[in-house]
């Protein structure tokens, strides 16, 4: 017999069916083509189903058997929700963008009637409905972000305040775009749009904005209720990111911390119980998922759920745990109440799945007679089954009933596993039992002084059932904020494996609080599990304490190793560029040297004095001023963290390092640029000169501690960087001097590497100096920069010094070198790379995700560029004209493949944004039009003029060229793209910018020497608007006729002028045909008289001028007709 795959004891909770609605859906008449059902909700009492035909079906939950039917002429019902606290009233939303709102009047057995209809969102699609906690009011939002208020006034207050009281719409935002969700809990109102969620004070009209960091796409929030038991405690708020994330965020709307479910998804979906079809599990891992929550909602015992096309997921927030997801497939909206979902289907399909514990569930099903679905989910979850929470609901002679119940026929294989089961199992009053209950009651412990964990029995603990709730497992708001005490949003760092939070233990008073948390929860249903966590809890404790010590008695310089190498994993996955509290956890060992105060107390204040002074407008205004600050504040920095560190010695190295690099530097600049008279040489040499006397001071040459992988150091300087804190530094003070630091490199205030600050900005400065100094800058506070405005000053400010750039992708390399995307660089294929690193986002413009593109760049060449389209806008255009800059045919493929991944109406206005800044319009235009473009003699003739029917030629990047000028550009830039393409050939934008601009005699003289009349068309403006322009084009057909159809060389077939092979031709009778369509042949033949080229016209044009003049009388007869007849029709009408 084949072993069946055990679900892990992990999981306690499941998903059942047990009832099937599909008769009920057929009694409504809502399971066919015409009418299905669109919209769905669900109280204590009813079940609401909203129909395409305006019908609203409202169904009692309890049997299934009151119905009450509600039409609307309005439309189909696209919303429906339910009162909670007064199920007396419902809401419906229709098509056309009315809210009705209903009172059933269900107490005086009266028949339902319209209370209020809303016409303030009519035109418009009702998106999301939500009814007021505790008062008669409805809160309604729509696809363009208006939120308004519906307030109720009952016939319950009296006949007279029904009939004359009727309370306005009261308009309470609108947000910047669609509503996907509202939630409405103690005088709060929470609204998600696609963009960002707001919180709103309906008593105090006051309004926030949850979080800093925008999203795009569908993603819910919901409040979070807290408990009877937990005294003052608010409740939460929770709202979906992108990346299987989820803000948790208090009350008041501020964000407490952010939590990372990607890696917790990697597990196989539960099956869901269900006489459908029988539950099957798969034992094996997969990837994890990075999903988007279009809508969150609260689920009973402190669970949110969620769904998507795949399936439903529900999470316990607050300790950071995937309580199961199962695949359920096209799920279009879903309805809860406490624990049941109500899940309506894209097909009209309503499914009721009731959320639940594993042996209630097999509980309920031997009740209901389903043995055979019993026994298979007992198979399954017999982990859970074992248990002595289980065993309570489902004891042995329950169990041996089950197997008795199945058929020895036809399910021996379930009976087989079902003896086994039973086999595992042991009385609830045996003496293994009992260990097992003790164990697990095994819940306070204490730390002695020698490091030995005690652990204190908990006789009076509660019972065994509550501890292995569903509300147990979960913990106070109180004891989760002591484990948070910064604010963490999406910037914080995200670990693969460990999530944002640790479960903490729910202690007795006279408990002690450990010292550091296990991130594993003491009250797992399993003992064993349990002594697992606190043996590997004590033994990583006694590890980490020994090598604590151990790091007080070793060399700096294999402090430094070892620091570098604890630090690497933690610095890759590293987005924010100040670091976190985790952060400053894994550096706290390496500040061993002197106390945070003591260290940086001079730092510090002259940090707090250049931002006062910063602040001030009359230096904020004036660079000059804003250097002479910076360079006064640079010195401190350079005494703390830059060549002068905590002795004399490392003075003396870091001194010898400075002086050898920058001679290196000079003396390599002088080789490549041998001339004499140029003074910035003789400053080189001065510089040089004086580095060699700073040498001669020194006693020895001692060089920097390197990086393990210093090998991928390709930039011009091979030296260590400065990639982490050399000691703990405080987030808001390590922010101040992140955001002087990089305004240092930004205004180049540069240090000198003597103590001084220097300005390189000066003209008098070489070239070549400024970018040294740059680069050694950028060595030494690698750690301090912000690497987004870092890379951006360097594209625009240092485009003509590679070595600056490939310094920053240095720093980028040492600061990933022990990623996992590195490691696998070396042995995996491309396309495992590029999934690797989808899975590790969203990145939302990490440099981090730059430097692994370079990694694959210099792999795998170009066809590692256009997989890369996928990471736009994280990765942009011009990053990667940074990465090819030796190869621009490289940029321009992927540019051009960014550019068509996009539908043809949204890439003129991604173009747009990419053009950043304006001037790179143009050097994207002349590589398009120099790259994969036919031969210049082909398309241009000795005199410069366009070669016949050259505009047809194949132009490999034609559709990006016409895209970039097309878009809006001033009339300088227009002219200048027009030269551009008339110099390389490019005809079709050549024409395209003639006209735009104007210029329309030189358009129609170069349409006539590329010969092709389908170029005279009036869609484009072409075509000839006045009486001069006629008479000029048919004096260029004349003169260039011999020419172009005789003697010249063609691209096409040779013709003869007046043939009627050569129908889209630039010839004079071609042309007078065009004429009399456009203006008409009685007014045509004058005009080509007055020319004297009535000669050249064949018998050809004189038959279709005939033609022509025979459709337009016509066209006369047929509109007089129509006007008379009107005329008469409008006179009987008047009589």
């Amino acid at each position: 017999m084949a072993s069946v795959p055990i679900i892990p004891d992990s999981y306690n909770h499941v998903l059942a069916e047990f009832e099937c609605l599909d008769p009920l859906l057929s009694a409504l008449r809502l399971d066919s083509s015409r009418l299905k059902c669109t919209c769905i909700a669900v109280s204590k009492r009813w079940l609401a189903l909203g129909s395409s035909g305006g019908g609203l079906n409202l169904i009692q939950k309890d049997g299934w058997k009151q119905r009450l039917f509600l039409a609307h002429k309005e439309g189909a019902i696209s919303r429906v929700a339910c009162c909670l606290h007064d199920e007396d009233y419902v809401a419906v939303a229709t098509s056309q963008g009315l809210v009705v709102v209903w009172e059933l009047n269900q107490e005086r057995r009266g028949k339902p009637e319209r209370i209020y209809v809303s016409s303030e969102h009519k035109g418009r699609k009702v998106t999301a409905l939500c009814w007021d906690t505790a008062a008669l009011r409805v809160f309604v939002g729509d696809h363009v972000g208006k939120v308004s208020a519906i307030k109720i006034n009952t016939s319950k207050q009296g006949k007279a305040a029904a009939t004359f009281v009727m309370f306005p719409v009261q308009i309470i935002t609108t947000v910047d775009s669609r509503v996907v969700q509202l939630d409405y809990l103690d005088g709060r109102l929470l609204i998600s749009s696609l963009t960002r969620t707001y919180l709103c004070d309906t008593e105090r009209e006051k309004f926030w904005k949850i979080g800093n960091k925008e999203r795009d796409g569908e993603f819910g929030a919901c409040f979070f209720p807290v408990g009877k038991n937990s005294g003052n405690q608010q409740p939460l708020i929770y709202c979906a990111r992108p990346g299987s994330r989820m803000w948790e965020v208090n009350f008041d709307g501020e964000v407490q911390s952010t939590h990372q479910f990607k890696q917790l998804l990697s597990s196989q979906p539960l099956p869901v119980v269900t006489l459908r079809l029988d539950p099957h599990y798969t034992s094996s891992s997969c990837s994890p998922q990075s999903l988007s929550f279009p809508k969150l909602l609260y689920l009973a015992e402190h669970c949110v759920m969620t769904w998507t096309e795949r399936g439903i997921y529900i999470f316990l927030p607050q300790s950071v745990q995937v309580l199961l997801w199962s695949e359920v497939k096209d799920i279009q909206d879903v309805a809860v109440y406490k624990s049941e979902l109500f899940c309506l289907h894209t097909n009209g399909k309503v499914v009721h799945l009731s959320l639940l514990l594993v042996d209630r569930c097999i509980e309920r099903l031997i009740r209901r007679g389903f043995w055979t679905l019993a026994a298979r989910v007992c198979c399954l979850f017999q982990n859970s089954i074992i248990s002595c929470r289980a065993r309570k609901n489902l004891p042995l002679d329950k169990l041996e009933h089950l197997k008795s119940q199945l058929d020895a026929s036809t399910q021996q294989d379930l009976i087989t596993q079902m003896e086994e089961l039973i086999s595992k199992l042991e009385p609830l009053d045996s003496a293994c039992s009992s260990r097992r209950s003790s164990i697990s009651s095994h819940e306070s412990f204490s730390i002695l002084d020698s490091g030995i964990y005690r652990v204190i029995s908990r006789r009076g603990s509660q019972s065994d059932e509550d501890s292995c709730s569903l509300h147990s497992q979960t913990f106070s708001e109180d004891e989760r904020l002591k484990e948070f005490p910064a604010h963490q949003e999406d910037e914080q760092v995200e670990l693969d494996n460990v999530s944002h939070a640790s479960v903490t233990v729910e202690a007795d008073r006279n408990e002690t609080f450990l010292p550091f948390s296990i991130p594993l929860s003491f009250r797992s249903p399993s003992p064993l599990v349990s002594l697992q966590a606190v043996k590997e809890s004590v033994s990583s404790f006694v590890r980490k304490t020994t090598e604590k010590i151990g790091t007080l008695h070793i060399s700096p310089d294999t402090r430094g190793r070892q620091e570098a190498k604890d630090e690497e994993p933690l610095q890759e996955l590293t987005v924010s560029l100040v670091a976190s509290p985790q952060e400053e956890k894994e550096l706290e060992p390496q500040s061993c040297q002197l106390p945070e105060e003591d260290h940086l107390r001079d730092l510090n204040a002259a940090t707090a004095e250049a931002i006062a002074k910063l602040q001030d407008p009359l230096v904020l205004l004036e660079p000059q001023c804003m250097r002479r600050v910076l360079q006064e504040w640079l010195i401190y920095l350079e005494e703390k963290f830059g060549s002068k560190e905590h002795s004399a010695s490392s003075i003396k190295k870091s001194k010898t390092v400075c002086v050898e690099e920058e001679r290196a530097v000079l003396e390599e600049n002088a080789r490549l640029d041998p001339t004499d008279g140029d003074p910035s040489d003789k400053e080189q040499s001065s510089i040089l000169k004086d580095c060699s006397e700073k040498e001669n001071t020194d006693d020895t040459c001692v060089s920097k501690n390197m990086c393990e992988n210093s090998t991928d150091l390709k930039g011009p300087l091979d030296s260590c960087f400065q990639v982490s804190p050399p000691c703990v530094i405080e987030p808001d003070v390590q922010k101040d001097l992140v955001e002087l630091t990089t305004l240092c490199f930004e205004l180049r205030v540069f240090s000198c590497g003597n103590g001084e600050a220097e300005e390189s900005s000066d003209a008098s400065l070489p070239l070549a100096a400024s970018w040294t100094l740059a680069c050694r800058f950028m060595r030494s506070y690698f750690f301090l920069l912000d690497l987004k405005r870092l890379k951006q000053c360097i594209i625009t400010m240092y485009a003509t010094s590679p070595n600056v750039w490939e310094t920053y992708i240095a720093g980028l390399k040492e600061l990933t070198c022990h990623s996992p995307v590195t490691l696998a660089m070396e042995n995996e294929d491309m396309l495992k790379i590029l999934k690797q690193l989808h899975d590790l986002g969203p990145w939302d413009d990490s440099p981090l995700l730059l430097v692994h593109a370079q990694r694959l760049y210099e792999k795998f060449g170009e066809t590692a560029l256009r997989p890369l389209i996928k990471f736009h806008p994280s990765i942009l255009p011009s990053d990667i004209k940074q990465l090819c800059r030796n190869d621009p045919a490289h940029f321009l493929a992927y540019l051009d493949s960014l550019v068509k991944s996009k539908p043809e109406d949204k890439r003129s206005s991604l173009l747009r944004s990419l053009l950043q800044p304006e001037s790179v319009r143009l050097d994207w235009l002349c590589l398009a039009v120099s790259h994969d473009a036919p031969q210049r003699a082909n398309t241009v003739d000795a005199e410069g003029n366009p070669r016949p029917r050259s505009h047809l030629f194949t132009w490999g990047y034609s559709q990006l060229i016409l895209l970039l000028i097309k878009l809006p550009a001033d009339f300088v830039t227009k002219e200048k793209m027009a030269d551009i393409c008339k110099a390389h050939g490019f005809w079709p934008g050549y024409l395209f910018l003639c006209l735009e601009l104007d210029r329309r005699i030189e358009a129609f003289t170069n349409i006539a020497h590329l010969d092709d009349l389908s170029l005279l068309n009036g869609e484009d403006g072409s075509i000839p608007e006045t009486i001069e322009e006629w008479k000029f084009l048919l004096c260029l057909a004349q003169n260039h006729s011999t020419t172009f159809h005789h003697h010249g060389p063609q691209n096409g077939k040779a013709v003869s002028n007046g043939s009627p092979s050569c129908p889209d031709c630039i010839t004079v009778e071609n042309i007078a045909l065009l004429l009399a369509k456009a203006i008409g042949p009685n007014r045509a033949l004058p005009l080509l008289q007055e020319c004297g080229l009535t000669l050249e016209l064949s018998e050809r044009f004189t038959g279709v001028c005939e033609i022509l003049r025979i459709a337009e009388k016509r066209q006369r007869a047929l509109i007089q007709s129509m006007l008379e007849r009107c005329d008469r029709f409008l006179w009987s009408q008047q009589a």
